[in-house]
């Protein structure tokens, strides 16, 4: 094995640690990916992201939900939904340069981290506050942006989600972020389903970060289950501070 796979197998286990707790795992995989690789394309590069983190993502939503209970029919939904609009926004990007939206997720996700530091009590108790059909129709549109926002851009989606699943329905960190991993990997199906028969994916790196995924993603999806949601509040706050960091820094090298 070179010292490059080897790096990226490292990458692929922390990111999967991350990914399977709070989301965020391509701030970390994604980067290495680049620097590592500087002579792929960039489809290539996101598709052997994404090959790598579904395996990882499938563990950790199945880890959750032997453990957690979560409302499934809702989730289905808000699965499908979500799947859908993916691949649509996967389709869009060659209408449009996604990286001006750039400034929007930085003001969105500086938002998101002020409020959950703001709110202490944010998500530490599991207490839905939707009647039946009306968490149906709030995740038919959760999953539609941010679906769409998944395929077309990407950065944070899992945050996004585990907020959206914390602050709209009430959930604790656990549920949420269990919850999240599931609609993430209904996300990464369909960006994969762009990627593979477009041949935008390399499998000599991506199977072997696929299996240091699945490792690390089982770790901490062991470790928020044995922790709950105070744990993963403290991580999430930790993942959507360095978010907001890479993109300030990414907006700045580009102005």
């Amino acid at each position: 094995m070179d010292l490059s796979l080897l790096a990226l197998c490292g990458f692929a286990f922390l990111a999967g640690f991350i990914d399977a707790v709070v989301g965020g795992g391509g701030l970390v995989q994604v980067p290495a990916l680049f620097v590592l690789h500087p002579e792929l394309s960039p489809a290539t590069l996101f598709g052997t992201n994404k090959f790598a983190s579904v395996f990882g993502t499938a563990n950790a939503s199945w880890q959750y939900s032997r453990r957690v209970q979560l409302p499934w029919k809702v989730l289905g939904l808000t699965m499908l939904t979500a799947f859908a609009f993916s691949f649509l926004g996967a389709r869009t990007i060659s209408l449009f340069n996604p990286a001006l939206l750039r400034p929007l997720i930085l003001m969105m996700m500086i938002a998101v981290f002020a409020y959950t530091l703001w709110k202490k009590d944010f998500g530490s108790l599991h207490a839905p506050k939707l009647s039946e059909r009306h968490q149906f129709i709030t995740g038919f549109f959760v999953g539609a942006a941010i679906g769409f926002y998944d395929g077309f851009f990407g950065p944070g989606t899992g945050s996004f989600l585990i907020f959206a699943f914390v602050g709209l329905f009430g959930f604790s960190f656990l549920v949420a972020s269990a919850a999240a991993k599931l609609v993430n990997f209904s996300t990464n199906l369909a960006a994969l389903a762009w990627f593979i028969p477009h041949g935008q994916v390399m499998y000599r790196v991506a199977l072997p970060m696929a299996a240091c995924n699945i490792a690390g993603s089982y770790i901490g999806s062991q470790l928020a289950i044995r922790k709950g949601s105070g744990f993963v509040r403290q991580l999430f706050i930790v993942i959507v501070a360095a978010l907001i960091a890479r993109m300030a820094f990414d907006i700045w090298r580009a102005a």
